[in-house]
């Protein structure tokens, strides 16, 4: 089950939310990645970046055109000591560049899922 803060801040029109589940492998992910999609807003946004450190150790990520914000992710989840729970940061491009907020928006964006989630 996908759980959604839905729109966590917005910047210069650009709109951020966050989305996570738990999962156990990269089809899982795959799984929840498409499920969210499905909603037509999220399938219209710009990037569904997201990461998650799996149980075995193993990192996996995708910054889906959204350079380096996959990693942001999975270094939150990694200090957080979370695994088997990918975390997912939508952005809908507001049509202005952020240049470096925009990684400042992730990690706020990923906070609050680990807020929420503990």
């Amino acid at each position: 089950m996908i759980r959604k803060l839905g729109i966590v801040l917005t910047d210069r029109g650009s709109k951020y939310a966050v989305s996570g589940a738990l999962v156990h492998n990269r089809a899982d992910v795959d799984a929840v990645l498409k499920t969210l999609k499905r909603e037509k807003a999220y399938a219209k946004a710009t990037h569904n970046t997201w990461g998650v450190q799996l149980s075995d150790g193993t990192p996996l990520k995708g910054d889906d055109g959204e350079a380096g914000a996959g990693m942001v992710i999975l270094r939150m989840l990694e200090r957080a000591e979370i695994c088997d729970h990918v975390i997912i940061v939508t952005r809908w491009y507001g049509g202005k560049h952020l240049g470096g907020d925009r990684f400042r928006h992730v990690q706020t964006c990923v906070k609050d899922y680990l807020d929420a989630l503990i």
